[in-house]
């Protein structure tokens, strides 16, 4: 009789935690399909401990909190890396940066037979500060001061040196009027301004680095790039059309209250192919929307998250269509914004053009896949007209 009612209080115990996981399982079901996104959502982004990994999971942690989701990041150090689970399937939103045009365009790693010109669009993308940092010693006030200065070019790294040809092309100079100083790698090529190795070198304002330098007897300085010089923002937008002029105070050698006008990229930019569900990107914008109360104070940064600044151009790719919806809907989305997006999306319809043509003759001719990258990008060049 005993082991009966033993029996019947275990069963009933079962039954009760059989119930509440149901229960709390159908809240999760109920939750995730009024957002009209997903229960799992899978995100790549950078490197553990970059701050494209920091911002994407403070956000997915909103999501989660918010609407019960559950979203994956999975980190990786590399362009390729970070696109190869978008491409495959495996993910289906990216926190890229620049790899985001080289995608688009087909360039540097993106230029081989397996890759090509991706057709990728922005969800919603972060405005940071990025430029080219001097030392206080080197003396360099303004752009055209870097004439003739050691300007640090970091091997492999077209994110990096391409930003700084564009820079320096906004005073009309180019890798043949600075002393071209190669480093392994972009911790190196910041490390060399304290030590004196290089006058100037491409980073960000919040670069921990940045305040060593900013401490130590070489001092730094950061010279300014103001919006009113037309021609030399035409020069910069030429080699990287992602950049734009923008104002910093955050960061070592600035000042509170005392922006400087220093170039915006976007850093991270959330990113999905064009054939992903219309209503699913605009349930995700909307759902990040809602949520950003949430994760705003998680990071200095993340205020710039919010859509009356992540939801504006320009950007490495056009804005996905669900995106531009809401975007609109809530009066963020301009004739502007709409002017800069079309033309964006003509010129991807010529890009893709030209990478199926010469697909097609490269295939005639047999070209090899160590030759096929010089032979896109010269075909391009002549189809495009770039």
């Amino acid at each position: 009789m005993r082991i009966k009612k033993r029996e019947g209080v275990l069963l009933g115990l079962i039954l009760g935690l059989l119930l509440i996981l149901l229960s709390y399982t159908s809240s999760i079901s109920v939750t995730a399909k009024a957002t009209g996104l997903p229960e799992m959502i899978m995100w790549s982004s950078y490197d553990v401990g970059s701050g494209g990994f920091i911002q994407a999971s403070a956000m997915a942690d909103g999501l989660r909190k918010q609407f019960k989701l559950k979203v994956r990041v999975l980190p990786s150090g590399t362009s390729i890396g970070r696109l190869t689970p978008l491409k495959t399937g495996a993910a289906t939103y990216g926190f890229l940066a620049d790899e985001t045009y080289f995608a688009v365009e087909g360039l540097y790693e993106f230029s081989g037979y397996i890759w090509g010109p991706q057709d990728l669009r922005v969800v919603l993308q972060h405005p940071a500060a990025i430029s080219l940092v001097a030392t206080a010693k080197s003396g360099i006030k303004k752009p055209a001061d870097f004439k003739g200065k050691r300007v640090a070019w970091v091997l492999g790294s077209p994110t990096i040196y391409v930003k700084a040809e564009a820079l320096l092309a906004f005073a009309g100079l180019t890798w043949k009027d600075v002393q071209k100083v190669e480093f392994p790698g972009y911790a190196g090529s910041l490390k060399g301004l304290v030590e004196d190795k290089v006058d100037g070198a491409i980073t960000i304002p919040t670069a921990s680095i940045m305040y060593e330098l900013e401490s130590s007897h070489m001092g730094i300085y950061w010279p300014e790039f103001p919006a009113s010089d037309k021609e030399g923002w035409a020069r910069v937008r030429r080699i990287a059309p992602w950049l734009s002029p923008g104002k910093e105070d955050r960061g070592a050698g600035l000042k509170k209250g005392q922006p400087r006008e220093l170039p915006i990229y976007s850093y991270p930019q959330i990113v999905t192919y064009a054939k992903q569900s219309t209503e699913e990107v605009y349930a995700l914008v909307k759902a990040l929307d809602e949520t950003f109360d949430l994760y705003k104070d998680t990071d200095p940064v993340m205020p710039d998250w919010a859509i009356a600044k992540s939801g504006k151009t320009p950007a490495g790719a056009p804005f996905h269509d669900g995106a531009v919806r809401y975007l609109r809907e809530k009066g963020i989305w301009k004739t502007e914004d709409d002017q800069w997006n079309n033309q964006f999306l003509e010129r991807l319809k010529k890009v893709q053009n030209a990478w199926g043509r010469t697909i097609e003759e490269a295939t005639e001719k047999k070209i090899s896949e160590k030759d096929f990258p010089d032979f896109w990008l010269k075909k391009k060049k002549e189809i495009v007209g770039d």
